[in-house]
């Protein structure tokens, strides 16, 4: 009997001393937590190390922190404990219903057996894996609750105990300070981020920057102050009906560039039509690049420039109502600068078309009457010259300083052209394909243009024109055998008129009639005439006149 007592003192002595190591490793093992918990500054990594460690701590097999957002709705929902395959089958994450919306609504401590038995329990969305036992606390930051640690299946079949609860309870509140140091941490990091984009931005300007380059450095900025994975910028078209992503940077960035959205339409629509910012603020559990978790305008209303927007993939901390003002301000002064820059683009574009209008009036003013006064005293020398042979030198000279005066006429119409469109101009258009028919005929055939033809001919007539021009080159390369061919464009007193001259075998009886009808018939179109003259020696002349 004396041994018997001895035995049982010595075994609950065990299970005393048993109970304060396992003690004793607990509470080491919540320091080392509450370390671990505040070593880490960036806010979403430490969200995730607590509710590691607390299911570390107290044996779940599960856990969770939902983030609470100002309308006690789930921001963020970051789980622990299921595979990447588990995740993929839930339909959607919790939408903040049942315990966790009761945990949002009263944040106290809740622990229970079973889950399914409170009256509370809203069930979990398709997909989910079955969950008995529960733990939830929540986490304050000063005296506004920041989220809630979320604890399930404790290892081993047993339930979540006092003990459990109150390990848990001190983590949370070591985790509350360690929030709120990683939150200020952040704003001054987003601080410092925003006053280096804000001087990049103002140095290139000063540098001459375009404002494609702008942009993109005004994503690329956007993109780090807020932490995002994909930033764009989307730009209106000339009639305003659309926004075209003009430039994306991060993820997927190729395949959203050159995507367009309807003006009016959706949230990137209706940003830029009121010029106000828009933010996602619910919980989404599937990418959707088609709809940016943050849109901010790029100037006020009425003068929208166009719209950034920005996006984080599911699971990540949502953008906050920091991340919105300091856009906003950051996107008004980016406004400002790509106006600016737009404008010093204007002034330079002013600057050459002024100094191409005077070098177009002193050809005109200076240089052609120059050479006309010439040609005037060569055509009175004329008369003066009594061997044939010179008077011809002479004449030739005279027909030699009429051309000139004639190419110089169109360069002074090619230099007061328009050069707003990045498109050829139609004098380059003619150049081009008399140029490649050199290559078909052996020869350059001659060229001659007159009159303002970049911006007295209509774009659909200048096709019909190029289209006739082929047409008869063409010709000339198929059917004429000839060794000298002339291409005359002008436009004067409202008409255009083209004429192709060669001095090949003709076209015969019934020769070419398969292109020449579809030039008359362009001509007819147009309200004009097509002319096909054919000498009995040699040679063909097409003339084809449209009113423009």
């Amino acid at each position: 009997m004396p041994n018997m007592r001895l035995d049982e003192l010595l075994a609950e002595l065990q299970v005393r001393l048993d109970a304060v190591l396992a003690t004793r490793d607990r509470v080491h093992a919540l320091l080392d937590a509450v370390v671990s918990v505040g070593s880490d500054l960036d806010l979403e990594t430490m969200l995730r190390r607590i509710v590691e460690t607390a299911t570390d701590l107290v044996d779940a097999s599960y856990g969770a922190l939902g983030v609470v957002g100002a309308e006690r709705t789930l921001l963020q929902f970051i789980p622990v404990g299921l595979s990447e395959e588990e995740i993929a089958r839930i339909e959607h994450w919790p939408h903040g219903l049942g315990l966790l919306g009761l945990l949002i609504k009263d944040a106290r401590p809740l622990r229970l057996r079973l889950i399914s038995d409170h009256p509370e329990s809203y069930g979990f969305p398709p997909g989910h894996p079955p969950m008995g036992t529960f733990l939830g606390v929540p986490i304050r930051v000063r005296d506004a609750v920041f989220g809630n640690l979320y604890l399930t299946e404790k290892r081993g079949g047993g339930e979540f105990d006092e003990e459990d609860e109150a390990i848990v309870i001190a983590l949370a509140t070591a985790a509350g300070v360690a929030v709120e140091n990683a939150r200020l941490y952040e704003e001054s990091r987003r601080r410092e981020t925003w006053l280096q984009a804000s001087s990049e931005i103002t140095t290139s300007l000063l540098s001459g920057a375009e404002p494609h380059d702008v942009l993109r450095m005004l994503a690329s900025s956007a993109r780090r102050m807020t932490d995002a994975d994909v930033a764009t910028v989307l730009l209106p078209d000339a009639s305003g009906d659309t926004l075209t992503v003009a430039v994306a940077e991060g993820e997927h960035s190729d395949d959203l560039h050159g995507a367009v959205f309807p003006v009016g339409e959706g949230a990137v629509g209706a940003v830029f039509a009121s010029g106000e910012s828009w933010v996602e603020t619910s919980l989404r559990n599937s990418s959707c690049l088609d709809e940016p978790g943050l849109l901010v305008a790029l100037g006020a209303a009425p003068r929208v420039r166009g719209v950034l927007a920005l996006f984080k993939h599911p699971g990540r901390m949502p953008f906050t109502g920091a991340d919105v003002e300091m856009l906003d301000a950051f996107s008004g002064q980016a406004a400002v600068a790509i106006e600016l820059a737009e404008t010093r683009k204007d002034a330079e574009r002013l600057g050459l078309l002024e100094d191409r209008d005077r070098i177009a009036k002193d050809l005109h003013d200076v240089v052609i009457q120059r050479l006309f006064a010439v040609a005037m005293t060569l055509m009175g020398a004329v008369r003066l010259v009594e061997r044939p042979e010179a008077a011809d030198r002479v004449q030739h000279a005279i027909d030699e300083l009429d051309e000139t005066i004639r190419q110089i006429r169109s360069t002074i119409f090619a230099l007061q052209g328009p050069r707003e469109s990045t498109s050829p101009t139609l004098r380059a258009r003619i150049v081009d394909l008399v140029e490649d028919a050199r290559g078909h005929l052996g020869f350059m055939p001659a060229l001659r243009m007159e009159g303002a033809l970049d911006h007295q001919v209509p774009e659909a007539v200048a096709d019909h024109l190029m289209a006739v021009l082929r047409e008869a080159l063409s010709n000339v390369v198929r059917h004429a055998k000839a060794t000298r061919a002339e291409v005359s464009v002008e436009v004067a007193d409202g008409m255009l008129t083209l004429v192709v001259e060669d001095d090949g075998v003709g076209t015969g009886a019934s020769g070419r009639r398969s292109g020449l009808r579809n030039i008359e018939e362009r001509a007819a179109q147009l309200g004009g005439t097509m002319e096909l003259e054919t000498p009995v020696t040699s040679g063909t002349r097409l003339c084809w006149r449209v009113p423009v």
